[in-house]
């Protein structure tokens, strides 16, 4: 009504002044008020108009009142009003000149609202995720270790430190969790990695990543680890949605020669290429040489997973000398992160040069818990690592940046996985969440900017044949963990299998705000909760489908 009773006022002021018989003076329609409910009532009663309902007949006819005998406070208001009098005017029997002025009034708005709506497409923001490979959850300097991080640590500071982030409890599971929103026991990846033998990779009915970004109008680019498919080239990256892709489609090759297994394993737009370097310094500089190149009014988004600090263990000799107190295999351990940091300081210089780190988002994870802790990497006092699905193998240090939007400095401390990563940034790039296949993943941009609870009760961090991991609310229950979890070796021909660290067979239940390092098993004394737990997980393993690695 308060709406609606303004246009009106505006109306008969319009109508009272007489604009309609003077010329042409569009300042006098912006600046002419609308009288209020008391001034109307002070007026002579030759000046009121008086409208019969469904009727605009004026009554009276107006006394002219020049423009200046208005006050200073009535020439103010009427400018946020014109377009909703646009329609209004039009209605009514004013002159030509007043026509005139709305028809200009309507035309100056349209070219505004054109102009905001370039603006809101030039800002989409670049989307930059960086993954590292097997690192320990506790080896950046942000969380005491001795090997130095300065980049990791200003980019997490700039940002948020992510406390409670997830992933599978190995590579190529967590990858495919990142591409579709999807948990890996849907498609059958839920069991070890994809070798470079394997005759399967992600299933091409999944609705990809980069396919999703590039339809939201998105350069969608990987410089780095694939790792999800490389026995035809319809699984490659460039045939997955990247329109440039640079790196390698297996895990652990050799730093220096790119050969994995006798087999050369490097590639540009899916393209055998020979090229000479430390693929941790070729991959930050193709990421920096493509930032560079993008066109400034198209959004980016940059997939740049490091093969680095997965074994082998090799790194040039001059980053492993500040940690030569060390043992090896953690000495050169040590370097190949200082040698993935400095890259990732290279690329995020690239940002700031070009101005693009204003409207980015960059998000950082490793893809696993540390392999060996305590010999090669460390997780802290978290319980084991890699390939189990303990909180070593799958709680791993992660942290998110993007200025104006999430606090610097912040610890973000709501329940995230990493197939939340993909409805979160498709909000955020305005890219389309409709697909064919529904996702397991969670918007959790409100937990990243405005510090909300996570929408997330449940995480299933893995279902395979031999057991699982079902975490519910504060709680979690684990089935076989030392087994469960995957393969922690990647070579072509498994090993025989050794006993991981901290991990054991069996039925665990664990209340994790009270023990959040996995010590007290409490399957003995809450009977009650494991029936719980279990019902949850048993609905869940079976929407699993049968793993493409293991035999029926």
């Amino acid at each position: 009504m308060e709406k609606i009773f303004t246009m009106k006022s505006d109306y008969l002021r319009i109508r009272r002044t007489g604009l309609s018989r003077q010329p042409l003076d569009a300042r006098r329609f912006s600046l002419a008020p609308a009288l209020s409910r008391s001034e109307r009532g002070n007026l002579a009663p030759h000046q009121r108009q008086v409208e019969s309902a469904g009727s605009r007949k004026i009554r009276h006819q107006p006394k002219r009142v020049s423009r200046d005998s208005l006050s200073q406070r009535e020439r103010v208001g009427v400018r946020e009003r014109h377009l909703s009098l646009c329609s209004l005017i039009s209605r009514t029997h004013l002159g030509f000149s007043c026509r005139l002025i709305v028809v200009f009034t309507c035309l100056f708005a349209l070219a505004e609202l054109a102009e905001v709506a370039a603006t809101a497409a030039e800002q989409k923001p670049d989307i930059i995720v960086i993954l590292s490979d097997d690192q320990g959850a506790h080896d950046v300097s942000w969380r005491g270790s001795e090997i130095k991080t300065p980049n990791l640590d200003a980019l997490a500071k700039s940002g948020a430190m992510l406390e409670q982030f997830y992933v599978q409890p190995v590579c190529s599971p967590t990858r495919a969790s990142l591409m579709t929103g999807r948990y890996p026991m849907r498609y059958g990846l839920q069991v070890g990695v994809v070798r470079p033998t394997a005759q399967y990779g992600l299933p091409l009915e999944e609705r990809m990543l980069p396919q999703a970004l590039h339809e939201a109008g998105y350069t969608t680019v990987i410089c780095g680890k694939w790792h999800l498919g490389s026995f035809d080239k319809a699984y490659y990256p460039h045939a997955r949605g990247f329109d440039h892709s640079y790196g390698h489609l297996f895990g652990a090759l050799d730093y220096f020669t790119h050969v994995r297994d006798g087999k050369d394993d490097w590639y540009r737009d899916d393209v055998p290429l020979k090229e000479e370097g430390y693929s941790t310094h070729l991959v930050a500089n193709e990421a920096v040489r493509l930032v560079k190149a993008q066109p400034k009014d198209k959004p980016l988004f940059l997939y740049v997973p490091f093969n680095a600090v997965h074994a082998p263990h090799q790194v040039p000799a001059q980053f492993k000398e500040p940690y030569k107190s060390l043992p090896e295999p953690r000495q050169t351990y040590a370097g190949m992160v200082a040698a993935m940091d400095e890259a990732i300081g290279k690329i995020l210089g690239a940002l700031d040069e070009t101005g693009r780190r204003k409207n980015a988002l960059i998000f950082f994870s490793s893809d696993n818990g540390g392999p060996n802790p305590g010999k090669v990497t460390s997780n802290g006092p978290l319980r084991a690592g890699k390939a189990t699905l303990y909180e070593g193998g799958v709680q791993v240090v992660a942290c998110a940046s993007w200025p104006g939007h999430i606090r610097p400095g912040g610890k973000v401390k709501a329940l995230i996985h990493m197939i939340d990563l993909y409805p979160t940034l498709l909000t955020v790039a305005g890219a389309s969440l409709q697909q064919k296949l529904p996702l397991d993943g969670m918007n959790v941009l409100p937990c990243l900017t405005d510090g909300k609870p996570s929408p997330r009760k449940e995480i299933l961090h893995n279902t395979t044949p031999g057991g699982g991991a079902l975490r519910l609310g504060d709680w979690k229950l684990v089935l076989n963990g030392a087994t469960a979890g995957g393969e922690n070796d990647e070579s072509a021909q498994p090993k025989a299998k050794k006993k991981k660290k901290g991990a054991t067979n069996g039925v665990e239940l664990f209340n994790l705000v009270n023990d959040p390092y996995e010590k007290n098993n409490l399957v003995e004394s809450q009977p009650a909760k494991v029936k719980e737990l279990r019902t949850r997980y048993e609905e869940l393993a079976k929407q699993a489908i049968q793993p493409k690695n293991v035999k029926p």
